[in-house]
């Protein structure tokens, strides 16, 4: 067998310690499990459950998850499980959400497309259909407690400028909710030049002018290339000068694949954990790669805590 690409670390990721922190000075929420009889989503919930995180609610097959918690070691015999199987559990979790008996829901042993077309329909009542959905990534490094706020990597697959926008308003919200003042947002482009050829240039400079009005609050700089938001020194070297160049707290992509690749290589590259979540819904939807370990899944359930107790 090859050796893999020298860029991918065997190093765990870690929940970080300030998000935890954090989530627990609100009350924790009960936690609807989607399909939950697989280990890593139900690992994920046992530990956030074990650390005050979360209040579970376990819907799936029953057989399935009570197998996998008894492979995992976690008596669940005290924890509320609704046998929903298969296409049945995300509209349980749903009703759960829609009377008052949920505060976030999570996506465990199930496709994305899946989870998210059970849950996020106007008819399914957990949004106005004037509300735009966006998808947030927290993602941190080993050592280091600052997060980087990517959206969207896992929603919207290529988004107006409009629902760029609404990305950009829910990315801002949360970093007010974590503690970060006036936050720095990169809008990323290949090139920090306004070309006609590439419209997502354009479109990154019509949503920064915007911002300067609509989102007072945070300090929204674009286009920008990709080195430009992670470093400093390049943006000297290409003589571009702005306070968000190398400091950046939120990255805004263009489309899906963009972020979706700039996520899953900080993660593989760096031992990253990114937590994420779906914004705009009643509850928040915790949503992660079903390859993603606990320590992403318990940042999950951290973020769900945080933004479900400001509501």
């Amino acid at each position: 067998m090859r050796e893999p690409f020298p860029f991918l670390t065997a190093a765990q990721p870690v929940a970080p310690p300030g998000l935890l922190a954090r989530a627990k000075t609100f009350p924790p929420p009960r936690v609807a499990l989607v399909n939950a009889g697989a280990a890593f989503p139900l690992q994920g919930m046992r530990e956030a459950a074990d650390a005050g995180l979360a209040r579970p609610i376990l819907i799936g097959d029953r057989a399935k998850i009570e197998a996998v918690a008894a492979e995992i070691g976690w008596d669940i015999s005290g924890v509320p499980l609704i046998h929903a199987p298969r296409e049945t559990a995300g509209p349980e979790a749903a009703r759960l959400a829609r009377d008052g008996e949920a505060d976030a829901i999570m996506k465990g042993q199930i496709h994305s497309t899946s989870f998210l077309k059970a849950l996020l329909p106007s008819a399914v009542g957990l949004r106005d259909r004037e509300t735009r959905c966006g998808h947030v990534f927290h993602i941190t490094v080993p050592g280091h407690e600052r997060p980087l706020l990517l959206t969207d990597g896992a929603l919207n697959v290529e988004p107006s400028v409009e629902i760029r926008q609404a990305c950009l308003t829910h990315a801002v919200r949360l970093a007010a909710l974590l503690g970060l003042e006036r936050p720095k947002v990169g809008l990323l482009a290949p090139s920090e030049d306004v070309t006609a050829s590439i419209p997502n240039t354009g479109e990154a400079a019509a949503i920064a002018a915007w911002a300067k009005t609509a989102l007072p609050e945070a300090l929204v700089e674009g286009p920008m290339a990709l080195d430009l938001i992670f470093s400093r020194a390049a943006a000297e070297v290409k003589g571009f000068a702005s306070d968000v160049a190398g400091d950046a707290d939120i990255m805004l992509v263009p489309n899906v694949t963009t972020g979706n690749a700039v996520f899953k290589l900080i993660v593989l590259g760096m031992a990253a954990c990114a937590g994420g979540l779906v914004m705009g819904a009643k509850v928040p939807l915790l949503l992660t790669s079903r390859s993603q370990d606990a320590a992403a899944r318990l940042a999950s359930v951290a973020l769900g805590a945080i933004v479900a107790g400001a509501r």
